[in-house]
């Protein structure tokens, strides 16, 4: 915390030696100590990112941004979230939950997965290793396309819990949806269900007062996560809680990329039509991702409530086998960076097809290498990305990319319906993900998320379908169409480049 507050102090001293140098009469000698003091914020500013070795070309970019722009690039270095990716942020957070998962996979018995084809294997070898987490074969995932599938189901869920919901959502608004759901929430309360609320601070900035006063009238326990007015100094506040989960008695899980808000029903007038994905698990999937929800729960609300709910999973052997579900969170809280190696390891495992949904296309260069040698190799790529975006800088670094893949032989798709929002990859038909990272660095880096990973599960064949009929309703970039844009197209899509490590 002393770190960071003198660092802020730095912001202010630069401000004044800024102020000296050019709005006042001081003389000389007060304005060459001005730029010497200036000069030595800055490059012990700069030694210190230095020696944080990371990667050579974001370590040059956020060297740029600090000297281009005076102060302003300090400042958004500072915002950005790029500090303390390793230190002290998160750190009991993130050591509890790695521990639990460890006592959780101690106990997990080794399951058989050569049923799998040879490319799934590829990928189960390295997921059953890398992530803190289970695979397992005893669970069943139902696709939900849109909103009005996925809160229809919900909502029904809900009325049903007899025990206990289990709600956490990056998104949660006061309009007519969020509002029938607190409904719900509040009526079960009162009938004895437990119903523990939590919501990210920054992301649910809507929720009315009133509404929650209600809830916790009603015997809901609601908790936001990371409030923002204690993160100013510690950049909490830009490492936020993108998961989507909600947990009903332990039997029945939802994930995906659907927040509570009528605009996920395709009612807000400026976004339009809203295509996105969610999904529903049963056995013993539930849970894992219960856990992740848990794990959180404990660190906003200081309660020890994960004892609570060990002997909870529910064992399906009876059920005919419909292959393997992997839950993985992935976050500052434990496994930072490993959902840009599963989608990597998804790829690298590709024999036929890759197929990509994605609102957000900032990949990074594992990511745009797998993609640009798989084109090359003759593996089907395909890239969906929505016409119109919801973040000027993204739409357009998103386009700078384009390129390497279009020449490679990849194939790019500019959905047209509406806002496309899901967040779906499948590979050759029998590999797939769902869940909340976006293919960008927020999502891989900064943000807390979770993603389901499904090996030959019949509900790949949904995917599969939906993907297909999304295609139908978009447009298929041509190379040289694409290579045809006028440069001031070039140009916004090159500023925005610069600054797609940051996004």
């Amino acid at each position: 915390m002393l770190k960071r507050r003198i660092e802020f102090i730095f912001v202010f001293i630069l401000m004044a030696c800024l102020y000296i140098i050019f709005f006042t009469g001081y003389g000389q000698a007060i304005k060459i100590a001005a730029i010497a003091v200036y000069s030595l914020i800055l490059f012990v500013s700069i030694y210190s990112l230095m020696l944080e070795n990371r990667s050579a070309q974001h370590t040059l970019m956020w060297m740029y941004v600090m000297l281009l722009f005076p102060v302003a690039g300090y400042f958004f270095y500072l915002f950005s979230g790029q500090l303390y990716l390793k230190g002290y942020l998160y750190k009991s957070k993130r050591t509890r939950d790695r521990d639990q998962w460890e006592k959780l996979m101690r106990n997990e018995e080794a399951r058989d997965l050569s049923f799998l084809n040879e490319n799934q294997l590829c990928f189960a070898k390295y997921a059953k290793n890398s992530a803190l987490s289970p695979i397992t074969t005893a669970s069943k995932a139902k696709i939900l396309k849109n909103g009005d599938e996925t809160f229809s189901e919900l909502k029904k869920k809900l009325r049903e819990a007899e025990k206990f919901i289990h709600m956490e959502y990056y998104i949660f608004r006061s309009d007519r949806l969020g509002r029938e759901i607190i409904d719900i929430l509040k009526e079960k309360a009162r009938h004895g269900v437990e119903v523990l609320f939590m919501f990210d601070a920054a992301g649910s900035m809507k929720i009315a007062a009133t509404d929650l006063k209600e809830m916790q009238d009603a015997g809901v326990k609601a908790a936001p996560f990371s409030p923002l007015k204690y993160g100013f100094f510690n950049q909490k506040f830009n490492f936020r809680n993108h998961r989507k989960i909600v947990i009903i008695d332990g039997e029945i899980g939802f994930v995906g990329g659907l927040n509570v808000g009528v605009e996920y029903l395709g009612e807000d007038e400026k976004m339009g039509f809203w295509r996105d994905t969610h999904m529903m698990l049963t056995g013993e999937a539930v849970y894992t991702l219960h856990n992740v929800f848990l794990l959180d729960w404990e660190y906003v609300s200081g309660e020890r409530v994960l004892e609570n709910h060990v002997a909870e999973k529910k064992l399906h052997e009876s059920d005919e086998l419909d292959g393997a579900i992997q839950v993985v969170p992935s976050g500052p809280d434990m496994q930072q960076g490993i959902m840009s190696d599963f989608y990597y390891t998804m790829m690298s495992c590709a024999t036929k097809s890759i197929w990509i949904a994605t609102p957000y296309f900032v990949p990074d260069e594992a990511i745009r290498t797998a993609l640009r040698v798989a084109a090359a190799k003759g593996i089907e790529v395909k890239i969906m990305v929505p016409e119109i975006n919801d973040s000027y800088l993204t739409q357009y670094a998103s386009r700078s990319y384009f390129s390497e893949l279009l020449r490679n032989g990849a194939e790019i798709y500019s959905y047209k319906k509406g806002f496309l929002h899901q967040k779906v990859i499948i590979v050759d038909g029998n590999i797939a993900s769902i869940g909340t990272a976006n293919m960008d660095m927020r999502s891989f880096h900064l943000n807390f998320e979770v993603n389901v990973f499904l090996l030959g599960t019949s509900s790949i064949r949904d995917l599969v379908a939906h993907y297909e009929a999304d295609i139908e309703d978009s447009e298929k970039i041509s190379a040289v169409q694409y290579h045809k844009r006028g440069l001031w197209e070039r140009t916004k899509e090159s500023f925005a480049r610069l600054f797609s490590g940051a996004l």
